[in-house]
């Protein structure tokens, strides 16, 4: 598994996005995975990460799971499921918190809804999740995951049922603004705490103050 040591704390503390650190509760936070979507990578959360480390967060609970973005989501759910009990192992927690980007929804919706995952979560932020499909990929539907991210999808509609099962807590941010997710309110999940954001881009996103701020609170939950 790729541990992720971020490396923009400098940059973010000159933006004004960091909060003073909360070094007293580090030893309470659940490890964090983050997923990411489309053509992306672990790297895409460099901001973020950067941020719950200045506020608490051990560099080493911070981990990024990199799957085969083309491939199908459900075995892209597979493959995070066993990362999931990996992280538990190595670090001794009984449960871990996801955070997704775009694509990523659905491989985590996958996990939790399908596979058992959600004993396994305390937490779950997505951000700009294409939970619900989105039109967009039907640009990319040579790949097998745009193919399934559409709405209406055979993929989707076996999603029915409980969409934040477990205990535990969810949240969305989402943007009128994205340009990825059509319809953007794709990515409210029924039972989370959704969020609305101003105008914000689909990767803009990811470093969004009002959604790091969020997410720190919600792991903070």
């Amino acid at each position: 598994m790729r541990r992720i040591i971020a490396p923009l704390l400098g940059v973010l503390a000159l933006l004004g996005f960091l909060a003073p650190a909360a070094p007293a509760q580090a030893a309470t936070h659940n490890p964090v995975i983050f997923v990411h979507g489309y053509t992306g990578n672990s790297t895409n959360f460099a901001a973020l990460q950067a941020y719950l480390v200045a506020n608490g967060w051990p560099a080493n609970r911070l981990y990024g799971y990199n799957y085969n973005w083309a491939g199908s989501n459900v075995i892209s759910a597979q493959g995070l499921a066993a990362f999931v009990n990996q992280v538990k192992a190595s670090t001794g927690a009984s449960k871990v918190d996801i955070v997704n980007h775009s694509m990523g929804g659905l491989v985590t919706r996958w996990y939790v809804q399908k596979l058992g995952g959600a004993d396994n979560v305390a937490h779950v932020a997505s951000l700009a999740g294409a939970n619900h499909g989105t039109t967009y990929a039907a640009a990319c539907t040579i790949y097998v995951s745009c193919v399934e991210m559409l709405p209406g999808s055979a993929f989707i509609t076996s999603l029915t049922g409980d969409e934040t099962p477990g205990s535990a807590k969810y949240g969305t941010w989402v943007s009128p603004c994205d340009g990825i997710i059509i319809p953007y309110t794709s990515t409210r999940l029924s039972g989370a705490d959704n969020h609305t954001l101003a105008c914000v881009d689909h990767i803009s996103i990811l470093a969004n103050p009002q959604a790091m701020a969020g997410i720190r609170d919600l792991l903070n939950s």
